[in-house]
C-alpha cells in the first residue's frame, strides 16, 4: 500500500519514496524557548507526533530530528537589541541561558503529559554556533550572501539573477516581496530590504555573542535549521515540517540556503500543520482569547467548565486532519471526553470477551470483516495521515465490540484476537492515547509505596505511633497493608 503525502511544496498528494529504502530522515522546526509553549505549538508537535508514530507503525525506520531555537530570535520589530530571549531575561532578572533551561524543561514537561515520544536528535542552535558560521562562509563564498558592518545577509537578488525562485514555496511573486517589504533589520546595511540576516553584529550591550570571521554576534534565526538538518539528514532528506505560519520566512529561506549551498532541493516533502483555534477565533494573548495547555488541563482558565484529561484532548485534536483547522471549545472537549471514554470502554470489554465465548467459535461475522476492517484503517494512515478516518474506522469496532458483548454478533477466536491486538496498536501505538484508569492505578501504587516506605522508615525508628498511624489511616480508606518476610504489600478491600 503506496503512502501519500501532502507536499507543500507542489500543493498536492505525492507518493512517499524515501530517499533510502524503509529509511526516513524528519526534521520538524522546535520550539524557540523564551517563553511557555503555547497550545497551538503543541497542535503542531502533536501532529508530528502522530507522523513519527504512524511512519514507525508502517514500517519505516525513522530518524527524526527536533530542534531547540535558544539563541538568534529577533521580535517582530526586527531590532536586534530586542532579541527575545535577552528581553525576556531582562523582564524575569535572569541570564538568558537560565531563561532556556527554564523553558526548555517546561517544553519538555509539557509534550511529555501529552505522551509525545521524543526525537531521535534533538539539537539547540547554540550547539552548532561553528555549523552555522561555515554554512554562511560557504554562501558568501558562492556569491550568496555579503558581509555588511559586522553582519552577514543572503542576497535574494543575486539568487532569482541566478535562475531560482525565493518565493517559491510560499508562492510569492518576489515583484510582490520587493514592493510590500519594509526595511526593519538593518536599514543601512542590507544590498535590499527582503534580504534576510545569516548573521548579526551584537550591539556593545548585546549579551548573547560568539566569535566570528565578521566580528562578535550572533546567528540568524533561518540559518539553524538549515545547517542542523544537514548536519544530521545530510544535504537532501525526506521530509521537513512546521507549523503553517513557518512556511514564510522561515522555510522559504531554508529552500533558498539549501538550494544556494548543495545545488540541490534540501528537502523532497514539505509538510505544514495548520492552525488552532479556540470558540471560532484565534488565540492571541492581546485579545484574552488564550489558554496554556497546562491550563487546559488543570481546569485553571475561564474558557472550559472543568479540567480535562491530556489523552482526551490528544483525542480532540487527532479528529482534526493535520492540515484543517482546529478548533476547540467546551462542547467540543467534553463530547471528545465521552467518545474518548467509549473508545476506552470497549477495549476494556474487548479483553474481556474471550471467556464469553466457546473455546472452539470459529464463526465468521456476516456484517463486520476484520481484515476489510484492517484495510480500510491503513488506507486511511497512507492517505496523508489522516486521523479523523481512522477515529471514525475504530468506532466501527467500537460498534461491533459492544454487539459481541450484548450476545448480538460472534466472530471466530481469530478474528477477535487480530481485533484486540490491532486496537491496542492504532488507538495506543499510533494515535498515542493512553488509558486513564491504568494511569491511575499505576499512580495509586506509587503513592502507597512511598507511604509503605515512610511507614518502614518509622518502624526502624522506633516511632510506632507514626507507623501505626499510616496503617490505621489506610486501612480506614480501605487499603490493607500486610507485613511479610519478603517485605510489605498492600490489599484494596
Amino acid at each position: 500500500m503506496n503512502l501519500k503525502i501532502y507536499n507543500s511544496l507542489y500543493g498536492e498528494k505525492e507518493i512517499f519514496k524515501p530517499l533510502h529504502d524503509n529509511n526516513v530522515g524528519m526534521y520538524v522546526c522546535g520550539p524557540t524557548v523564551y517563553s511557555n509553549v503555547h497550545l497551538g505549538n503543541v497542535r503542531t508537535f502533536m501532529s508530528f507526533d502522530f507522523i513519527y508514530r504512524t511512519l514507525t507503525f508502517l514500517g519505516y525506520k525513522v530518524r527524526y530530528v527536533r530542534n531547540i531555537t535558544d539563541a538568534g530570535h529577533l521580535t517582530d520589530d526586527g531590532d536586534v537589541d530586542n532579541d527575545r530571549f535577552v528581553k525576556q531575561s531582562r523582564l524575569e532578572k535572569l541570564e538568558p541561558m537560565e531563561i532556556v533551561q527554564k523553558y526548555t524543561v517546561d517544553f519538555h514537561q509539557v509534550l511529555d503529559t501529552f505522551n509525545l515520544l521524543p526525537p531521535t536528535i534533538e539539537p539547540t542552535a547554540t550547539g552548532h554556533i561553528m555549523e552555522q558560521i561555515e554554512l554562511a562562509q560557504k554562501l558568501i563564498e558562492k556569491g550568496y550572501a555579503y558581509e555588511s558592518n559586522g553582519s552577514v545577509y543572503f542576497d535574494v537578488m543575486e539568487y532569482n539573477r541566478r535562475g531560482l525562485n525565493y518565493g517559491e514555496l510560499s508562492r510569492r511573486n518576489i515583484e510582490e516581496l520587493f514592493a510590500n517589504t519594509r526595511d526593519l533589520d538593518g536599514q543601512n546595511e542590507k544590498r535590499n530590504p527582503q534580504d534576510f540576516a545569516l548573521w548579526k553584529a551584537a550591539s556593545p550591550a548585546h549579551i548573547m555573542r560568539w566569535n566570528s570571521p565578521w566580528g562578535e554576534g550572533f546567528p540568524g534565526w533561518h540559518l539553524e535549521c538549515t545547517a542542523m538538518s544537514t548536519k544530521y539528514l545530510g544535504e537532501k532528506f525526506d521530509i521537513h515540517g512546521g507549523g503553517m505560519d513557518l512556511k514564510f520566512p522561515h522555510h522559504e529561506c531554508e529552500v533558498a540556503q539549501g538550494k544556494a549551498c548543495n545545488n540541490t532541493e534540501p528537502v523532497n516533502y514539505w509538510m505544514h500543520a495548520n492552525m488552532l483555534t479556540m470558540n471560532g477565533q484565534r488565540m492571541s494573548k492581546s485579545t484574552g482569547n488564550y489558554i496554556l495547555p497546562m491550563e487546559l488541563v488543570s481546569g485553571n482558565n475561564n474558557f472550559f467548565e472543568k479540567p480535562f484529561h491530556p489523552s482526551v484532548v490528544r483525542f480532540n485534536f487527532m479528529q482534526a486532519h493535520y492540515r484543517s483547522v482546529l478548533d476547540i471549545s467546551n462542547e467540543a472537549m467534553v463530547a471528545s471526553e465521552k467518545g474518548y471514554q467509549r473508545l476506552m470502554e470497549a477495549i476494556k470489554v474487548a479483553a474481556d470477551l474471550p471467556i464469553l465465548k466457546e473455546e472452539n467459535a470459529t464463526h465468521q461475522s456476516a456484517s463486520f470483516d476484520v481484515r476489510q476492517w484492517k484495510q480500510k484503517c491503513l488506507e486511511a494512515l497512507t492517505d496523508d495521515f489522516n486521523s479523523p478516518i481512522l477515529i471514525s474506522h475504530l468506532f466501527e469496532a467500537v460498534n461491533f465490540i459492544f454487539k459481541l458483548k450484548d450476545g448480538k454478533e460472534t466472530v471466530s477466536r481469530g478474528d477477535l484476537e487480530e481485533l484486540k491486538q490491532l486496537m491496542h496498536d492504532f488507538v495506543y501505538d499510533v494515535l498515542g492515547l493512553q488509558n486513564i484508569e491504568e494511569n491511575n492505578n499505576e499512580k495509586l501504587d506509587q503513592t502507597l509505596q512511598v507511604l509503605i516506605e515512610l511507614r518502614n522508615q518509622a518502624r526502624k525508628a522506633k516511632n510506632f505511633e507514626l507507623s501505626d498511624q499510616i496503617r490505621d489511616r489506610l486501612l480506614a480508606e480501605g487499603i490493607e497493608l500486610k507485613d511479610g518476610r519478603e517485605g510489605t504489600t498492600y490489599m484494596i478491600l
